[in-house]
């Protein structure tokens, strides 16, 4: 088993240089990419997190096992399916492509979205509540996430704009898109109508570093922010689970939570999808939806409780 041969990706105000980081490995002349394994993982995680809090709230974790088969293999599709309708422009000229997920394109919002109607669906089968069902899977989901973002560390992707903070990531500038490198008039006609990401690109491109003979780009590492904003979010959901006041308050915070995050982090991101043909970010407009649709039903079913109670 040997590694991929690789290029470093350095936090240079963290003093950090990793060193010859591939993207996959090879077994047996097969290549198994990174991205992969670490998603496969964030699954595994995500379902026995889920286990955990049935067995913690007293429920049949047996039905959770059967849920989460359902739930992962159509909420990959759903994941890809988002991805590609909001990037389509990538693949109507190879519509083959749609089906190659090995170097990412797996949008979270789709998997999540086709997890809430396999939930839906399985709990009207099963006749269990969808509120109960959706608390305890949602602590699986969001494990997963946290997980699941570091595949885009080692596709070289989902990063941000330039900056010089802390955090800043350097990557070889061969590794990433090819927004990076191309012709600027064929980098303003792919970004027609969208300025503030073709701006962004451009910040990127005019602090280009040259390290060892290697031309590197400086970036935001949102993947790394994101993935522990979610930490931070499954703490909370996990603490406050034992004194929440309906089933389906956890859901409906994890929907909050990730959503208020995905809204500030979305800000950074350079390879934002774009609502078809405007400059409108589909993912950041979906969690600002998202956010106030959570806090709108929770401040009602509270009141409601309330009300009953008095």
């Amino acid at each position: 088993m040997l590694l991929s041969a690789g290029t470093n990706i350095n936090f240079p105000n963290l003093g950090i240089e990793l060193k010859d980081v591939g993207s996959n490995i090879q077994v047996f002349g097969f290549s198994i990419a990174y991205y992969g394994m670490i998603i496969a993982l964030g699954m595994v995680v995500g379902y026995l997190v889920a286990e955990w809090q049935a067995k913690r709230t007293g429920q049949n974790p047996d039905l959770y096992l059967d849920f989460a088969l359902y739930a992962i293999i159509l909420s990959v599709i759903g994941a890809r399916v988002y991805y590609v309708v909001f990037n389509w422009s990538e693949y109507k000229n190879s519509p083959l492509e749609v089906f190659d997920i090995r170097n990412g394109g797996l949008a979270i919002y789709g998997g999540v979205i086709t997890a809430m109607v396999v939930a839906l669906v399985y709990s009207r089968i099963k006749k269990i509540s969808f509120g109960l069902l959706a608390d305890t899977g949602c602590l699986g989901l969001i494990s997963g996430q946290i997980i699941g973002r570091w595949g885009n560390f080692f596709n070289r992707e989902a990063f941000g704009e330039y900056t010089n903070g802390l955090f800043a990531m350097q990557l070889n500038i061969n590794d990433v898109s090819s927004d990076y490198t191309m012709p600027l008039a064929n980098l303003a006609q792919k970004f027609a109508g969208k300025e503030q990401a073709y701006h962004k690109i451009l910040e990127i491109r005019n602090h280009t570093v040259n390290l060892g003979g290697a031309a590197y780009i400086q970036v935001q590492p949102t993947f790394l922010y994101e993935s522990v904003w979610n930490l931070m979010v499954l703490i909370l959901l996990i603490i406050y689970s034992k004194h929440k006041r309906f089933d389906g308050e956890l859901i409906l915070l994890y929907l909050f939570g990730y959503g208020l995050g995905r809204v500030w982090i979305e800000g950074f991101r350079t390879d934002q999808l774009f609502l078809f043909n405007t400059p409108v970010a589909v993912s950041q407009l979906l969690s600002g939806v998202l956010v106030l649709a959570a806090a709108a039903i929770i401040f009602i079913k509270r009141r409601q409780l309330k009300k009953k109670t008095a």
